[in-house]
């Protein structure tokens, strides 16, 4: 950077000189009368002095180094400028050395111990900076600029110059009042915003394909409604040229057979009005020759004569014309050109409809909402939507269609079957006639409500098993089930709902202690169908009914599937065929305990003198056997006999020895999946009987038998109590 602008500047130098030495010693007298006590004016002022020398890029300029800045003055910032090299200006401008050298000289002499005011620092900072400026004149300044990896990376950005910039810059420079935030969060701020103009300009790209590849098919439209324009004119024209022309020839031949007719009509009279006229004539030539002759030939001829006129003139002569010369008027008859002129219709008759696909939710079980588009160009004045059950592949005749017309591009039709499909097509309609029809398309409504077994519900205080029968003749695409946590049935709320269920079965978990109302719905393609009944469900214990499949033909479950009985009556043995569900040697039967590990309780009603055995088995437990002869299951086993009570606890043929003294009437069961166990508990006493340590590598189901006419009766879906515990 050459610091000298032009040569002029030299000849105010020497003044400039002299006012700064003047300056520079009332600073110094100024700064003497202070004392040198006043040690906080003096770091007042070196703060300023740094702040000047920062503002004007000073702190890499050597000789300011050598003669202004005080030795306590802090030098770290200078290395954060870009250094100057001096290099030797023309020797032409040596002859004004002598200036420059002789003023250093006494800004030496001067001595700066100490600064003025804030003016005079001013006017000091102008001064050094023309003594600086000419003591180096012989010389070019230059910056050299630094290479890009030398130079302090930016670690901060300005939001609000939208710039990086370094963290001091945000202490000293003008950012000293914008906000910052660091690069990294400006970094991944940018990178943000990028990827969402990037996804606006895909969704922008594909919006633009989508609408250019309608505007092809419009322009394609547009040039066959034309065409098709240009064809109907073209037929419409030439049918009333040919109409025209037909009826010119006719009128034609009319015309001259009207004038034939009055000519010969004309040409007859005349002929005979010649006639008439020559054969008067003779008349009176005959008269006169007459009127010569003698008087008795006269008379002769006269008398003949008269009988002659008399004859004559008794004949009609015809003297009014019989055809008029002027002409009739010819009414021209153009109805049906006009006709046929109107006919020809601007309005070419509509392009086929596109009928849409159907669209979620648009179904209900006997409506579906069909939907169609047409181009814009189309005069449409209605449209007629036809449909007609889907046929399956059985043979058999053409369903009957049904139409509807309709003016909108939408119609709900009405009275449908639930979860069946329907093909539908639409054709255009207007002046000039229909449309061709629509492709077919096959709409579908939505499936019956499902009903829910409710006999069949099975819970415990963590989960649910519920099943339901679908309602619909055809399959559906899947099941929703709505959980609503309420004290009655008349809350509506869904709180959780279980969607994409494909079998008509699904294990729900719940919260413990919580009563619930359960809805399900069936889906297909046409939607959702109405909620069906409700369900109650409570997480109060495990509760389970009784499994008919497994029962043994000599006992009676009740109604409510809690109660089993054994009555006298029984079916000889020898008509009892083997099952592998049903039991047929061992009187039994097995509950539906839900298939859920964790614990579960339930307690059984015994009579202290029937024979009875009470606990749990493996589904696949052999029906042909007695219960605890094998290792598929744990049992308690009573016989009364004598007066006398017997119990067992069987498994595997084995038993320990364990007297009971009091007879349970009441006999709780615990069965305990996470410690594998499997406990006996007499409710009334609250007293353990018994623990199996069981490996229960499968689910296990309750199992209940009679030995002898009675009955068992199950408790379930209540509280554990407080004595039982997990042994």
């Amino acid at each position: 950077m050459d610091l000298h602008d032009s040569e002029d500047r030299l000849q105010l130098f020497p003044e400039e000189n002299t006012r700064m030495k003047k300056e520079v010693v009332q600073a110094e007298m100024a700064n003497e009368s202070r004392g040198a006590g006043d040690d906080k004016a003096q770091r007042d002022l070196q703060e300023e002095v740094d702040e000047l020398v920062h503002l004007y890029g000073l702190e890499d300029d050597h000789e300011l180094g050598d003669e202004f800045v005080d030795e306590n003055m802090p030098r770290t910032a200078v290395s954060e400028y870009p250094p100057y090299v001096m290099k030797r200006r023309d020797p032409a401008r040596g002859q004004r050395d002598w200036r420059l050298s002789g003023e250093t000289a006494e800004a030496e002499d001067l001595g700066f111990g100490g600064w003025g005011s804030a003016g005079q620092c001013q006017d000091l900072r102008e001064a050094y900076r023309y003594t600086h400026g000419r003591a180096s004149e012989e010389y070019e300044c230059y910056v050299i600029p630094e290479e890009e990896d030398e130079e302090e990376a930016a670690d901060v950005f300005c939001v609000t110059c939208k710039t990086p910039i370094r963290a001091f810059q945000k202490v000293f420079d003008e950012h000293k009042e914008h906000e910052v935030i660091p690069l990294s969060e400006a970094l991944e701020s940018a990178k943000d915003e990028i990827h969402k103009n990037m996804y606006k300009l895909e969704k922008q790209i594909i919006e633009m394909e989508n609408f250019a590849n309608h505007l092809e098919e419009v322009f394609i439209t547009v040039e066959e409604n034309f065409g098709k324009q240009e064809q109907n004119f073209e037929s419409h024209y030439n049918e009333i040229l040919e109409t025209l022309a037909q009826k010119y020839e006719e009128k034609i031949q009319a015309l001259g057979e009207k004038k034939k007719e009055k000519l010969e009509a004309l040409y007859g009279q005349l002929v005979s009005c010649g006639e008439n006229l020559d054969t008067c004539k003779e008349l009176m030539e005959t008269i006169e020759e007459m009127c010569h002759e003698e008087k008795v030939d006269f008379i002769k001829d006269a008398v003949a004569m008269a009988d002659r006129l008399g004859k004559f003139l008794k004949a009609k002569t015809d003297v009014e014309i019989s055809a008029q010369p002027e002409f009739e008027d010819q009414t021209l008859d153009f109805s049906d050109v006009e006709q046929l002129m109107g006919s020809i219709n601007t309005i070419p008759a509509p392009s086929a409809p596109v009928i849409n696909p159907q669209a979620p939710n648009s179904a209900t079980g006997s409506s579906v909402r069909v939907c169609w588009s047409l181009y814009s160009d189309d005069t449409v004045e209605s449209y007629q939507l036809s449909y007609r059950p889907v046929q399956d592949s059985s043979p058999g005749k053409d369903q009957a269609a049904f139409t509807v017309t309709v003016k909108e591009t939408y119609c709900s039709v009405t009275n449908l079957v639930p979860n069946t499909q329907y093909e539908f097509w639409v054709t255009a309609h207007n002046r000039a006639g229909p449309s061709p029809s629509s492709e077919h398309a096959v709409y579908m409504t939505a499936p019956s409500p499902p009903i829910i077994k409710t006999k069949e519900i099975r819970s415990c205080e963590e989960a649910v098993l519920i099943c339901w029968e679908s309602g619909n003749l055809n399959p559906v695409d899947s099941y929703t089930v709505e959980l609503t946590q309420a004290e009655s049935p008349e809350a509506s709320g869904v709180t959780e709902s279980v969607v994409g269920i494909p079998t008509c079965e699904s294990l729900v978990q719940l919260q413990p202690g919580q009563s619930y109302i359960i809805y399900v719905r069936a889906l297909n393609t046409g939607g959702p169908s109405v909620r069906s009944e409700p369900a109650a469900v409570h997480t109060i214990g495990s509760y389970f009914r009784l499994n008919k499949d497994t029962c043994h033909p000599w006992l009676i479950i009740s109604e409510d599937g809690l109660t089993v009985v054994r009555s006298e009556r029984r079916i000889p043995a020898r008509e009892l065929s083997s099952s592998d569900t049903r039991f047929t040697r061992c009187v039994a039967v097995m509950g539906n305990l839900i298939p859920v590990r964790g614990h579960h309780y339930w307690e059984v009603e015994v009579d202290e003198h029937l024979d009875y055995t009470v606990g749990v088995a493996f589904e696949d437990v052999t029906k042909q056997e007695d219960l605890g002869v094998n290792c598929l299951s744990w049992c308690m086993r009573h016989t009364f006999a004598s007066s006398r009570h017997k119990y067992e606890f069987l498994h595997n043929r084995t038993t320990p020895d364990i007297r009971i003294t009091v007879p349970p009437k009441k006999i709780g069961i615990l069965l305990d999946y996470e410690n594998s166990k499997l406990s006996f508990f007499n409710v009334d006493l609250s007293q353990h009987l018994y623990t199996f340590s069981c490996q229960l590598h499968e689910f296990v189901y309750p199992c209940f038998s009679l030995e002898n006419p009675g009955c068992l009766k199950v408790h379930n879906g209540i509280s554990m109590p407080k004595h039982v515990t997990f042994y």
